[in-house]
């Protein structure tokens, strides 16, 4: 049996998918007070990104401290995550963001990946 691959997340993945993310939300609540007819429309960048700032402040300790574990023949996640690689039927890439879907329709993210091509390529080498 091979020694378990180890996918932890990655601290610059982390701080790159929330900057994202407060980009969006800073233009998401700025077009939203302009609708409305705010004359505050420049308030909504500020809120937009204290939103985002404070969850990943508030977040970080557990997300940067998750790990899934792969044998040759499970991945194994935080919590009670645990999938058989055999029922596997898929492995997408979002952003950082690994997604695998087994046969049953069950989705798992493996989070904040540095190279989440060089992790989904590796599951896959794993499965076959």
């Amino acid at each position: 049996m091979a020694d378990p691959v180890t996918f932890s997340s990655d601290k610059g993945a982390y701080v790159r998918t929330n900057a994202w993310l407060a980009a969006f939300a800073m233009a998401v609540a700025m077009v939203v007070l302009w609708l409305i007819g705010n004359p505050y429309v420049w308030t909504g960048a500020p809120a937009g990104l204290a939103a985002i700032g404070i969850r990943a402040w508030y977040l970080a300790s557990e997300e940067l401290v998750a790990t899934w574990e792969m044998t040759d023949a499970t991945l194994t996640g935080p919590g009670s995550r645990k999938v058989a690689l055999n029922q596997i039927q898929a492995v997408n890439t979002i952003g950082s963001f690994v997604q695998i879907v087994t046969k049953g329709g069950d989705k798992h993210l493996i989070k904040y990946q540095a190279d989440p091509a060089a992790t989904k390529a590796a599951i896959e080498r794993a499965m076959a």
